[in-house]
């Protein structure tokens, strides 16, 4: 599809133009077995520039581990610049965990599965600074403008957003125009921050479909238009954007007025 080209087209291009200007020398790039970091990934290695994949594990499941290693392997017979290490980050949030005090509150697991993402992001971050490199994020639009569906400081800790502006099912179509390995598209998305096997729906409540239609009809319908699972869609997603606010806007900052700073001597 001839659209489809162009958009990827321009994202590389915008790949290119932004790290020329910062002045950095290649991409870091966590690869998770899903399709958000398989593009990411791709559209990196396009540019030319060096592009650093890094599979964190931290007790995935094999089919995770499998498809993101194997991702890696295809980029690496496709392009050059393509380098990676495979991590296991077992140890160290084994490490996190048992510095822990003992805890019956509620969001202990929530905050486990945040810190997770964390512990990835720092790993992220000191191969950019060791190789002057961007790390590039993978969230897409429903995610990171839509839901909030990632973790502050943790996957939401990134130099640079690629696929932001793409919503999941045009992620899907960058996908096939670039002939992502078929089972990283079959896969059911999932964040891999749990224990179990919880794909993003389970979590959502709604599938990505669902929640985009809400995105692209939000002031087209009333609720008379709508079916009672599209009501519910709704429900959802407002209840997820509000609450998650604060990850899509900027970190408030108290000002001080200026006859309050001028009043005091520093």
């Amino acid at each position: 599809m001839e659209s489809i080209k162009k958009v990827s087209d321009y994202i590389e291009n915008w790949l290119k133009q932004y790290i020329k200007k910062s002045k950095m020398d290649g991409f870091v790039v966590g690869v998770s077995g899903g399709v958000d970091s398989a593009v990411t990934s791709t559209i990196c290695a396009r540019t030319g520039f060096p592009t650093l994949c890094l599979e964190m594990s931290i007790y995935q499941n094999s089919s995770q581990i499998s498809n993101a290693r194997k991702h890696i392997s295809w980029l690496e017979d496709k392009y050059k610049n393509v380098s990676h290490y495979n991590l296991s980050l077992n140890k160290l949030y084994d490490e996190f965990c048992n510095s822990l005090p003992s805890t019956k509150n509620k969001k202990h697991e929530l905050a486990l599965a945040n810190s997770r993402a964390r512990l990835r992001m720092a790993n992220l971050y000191y191969f950019s600074t060791i190789n002057n490199y961007l790390v590039a994020g993978t969230g897409n639009k429903v995610e990171d403008f839509g839901i909030g569906f990632y973790t502050k400081y943790g996957d939401g800790g990134v130099d640079l957003s690629p696929i932001a502006d793409l919503l999941k099912s045009e992620v899907f179509l960058l996908a096939r125009h670039l002939n992502i390995i078929e089972d990283i598209q079959k896969t059911a998305p999932t964040d891999g921050l749990w224990d179990d096997d919880r794909t993003d729906e389970d979590q959502i409540g709604a599938s990505y479909d669902e929640i985009e239609f809400v995105m692209k009809n939000l002031e087209k319908n009333s609720e008379k238009k709508l079916t009672k699972r599209q009501k519910k869609v709704f429900e959802i997603y407002n209840y997820l954007n509000n609450k998650n606010k604060h990850k899509m806007i900027p970190i408030p900052i108290c000002k001080v007025p200026d006859n309050l700073k001028n009043s005091v001597k520093f």
